[in-house]
C-alpha cells in the first residue's frame, strides 16, 4: 500500500526540524570542542616554548671560562697581580638581546614594569652577560631564555621577590601561568647551572655593555625613586 503524497509531506516537514535540531547540536559540540583545542594549545605551547629551552641549554655544554690577570698595584719590588674574569657576552649575545626586545610579549613587559623595579638598564645588562656565559648560538636564544636571564638577574640583585613574579603572568599567560610557575623555576635551575653558577655581573661589566650602543632606547631605563 502506498502512502498519500500528504502522508509523506507531514514526514518529511517532521523531519526537517529534527535534521535542524541534530546540525544545531553538531555545530556546539564542535565550537565546545575548539574552544577546549584553543585552550588545550596555548598551555602545550608554553610548555612546548619551556621543553624546547630545557633541550637547547642540555645539548650545549657550558664553555670553559678563560681568566686574565692584571697588574693590581707595584710595592716595592713586588708586584700584586688581580685576577679577574673576562666578560663572556659575544657580539651575537648582544644581537640575541636587541632583537628579542622586539617581542611584542617581551615589550609589553617592559612596558607594565613603571617604576623598572624588574627591568632596569643594569638587570637589563646582565641578561646580555648571561647569554654569553650560556654560551648558546645566539639566534637560538628566544623569549624564554630572556625572562630566564632577568628572573636570575633580579634575584641576585634585589631583596624584593614579589616584582619578578610578574614575569610569570607575561611569559606563560594570566590563566595559566598557576599551573606553569613550577616548570619555569626548574627550568631556571637548568639555565643558572648552564652559566657555570655564576650570577655576579659587575656595574663596570654593565657599563661596558651599554656603552656598545649607548643611544638605543634600552639604556634610558634608569630606576627611579619610587613613591
Amino acid at each position: 500500500q502506498t502512502s498519500s503524497p500528504l502522508a509523506s509531506s507531514a514526514a518529511s516537514s517532521e523531519a526537517v526540524p529534527e535534521q535542524r535540531t541534530r546540525r544545531k547540536r553538531g555545530q556546539k559540540r564542535r565550537l565546545v570542542n575548539t574552544k577546549a583545542a584553543a585552550q588545550e594549545g596555548s598551555l602545550a605551547a608554553s610548555t612546548a616554548a619551556s621543553s624546547e629551552a630545557i633541550s637547547q641549554l642540555k645539548l650545549w655544554k657550558r664553555r670553559e671560562q678563560k681568566n686574565i690577570w692584571t697588574i693590581d698595584h707595584i710595592q716595592g719590588t713586588k708586584l700584586r697581580m688581580n685576577k679577574r674574569r673576562r666578560p663572556s657576552y659575544r657580539p651575537e649575545d648582544q644581537e640575541a638581546f636587541y632583537r628579542l626586545l622586539e617581542d611584542p610579549v617581551i615589550q609589553s613587559f617592559l612596558e607594565a614594569d613603571i617604576f623598572l623595579k624588574v627591568s632596569d638598564k643594569y638587570l637589563l645588562s646582565m641578561v646580555v652577560e648571561y647569554f654569553g656565559r650560556v654560551g648558546l648560538p645566539g639566534h637560538l636564544y628566544n623569549r624564554v631564555h630572556f625572562f630566564l636571564a632577568l628572573y636570575i638577574a633580579s634575584d641576585m640583585e634585589e631583596d624584593n621577590p614579589t616584582p619578578k613574579r610578574s614575569i610569570f603572568q607575561f611569559l606563560l599567560g594570566k590563566e595559566h601561568w598557576p599551573d606553569l610557575y613550577k616548570e619555569f623555576l626548574k627550568l631556571k635551575v637548568e639555565f643558572f647551572h648552564a652559566m657555570g653558577h655564576r650570577a655576579w655581573v659587575t656595574p663596570e661589566l654593565c657599563e661596558e655593555i651599554q656603552a656598545q650602543k649607548p643611544h638605543h632606547w634600552v639604556w634610558s631605563r634608569v630606576r627611579q625613586c619610587a613613591p
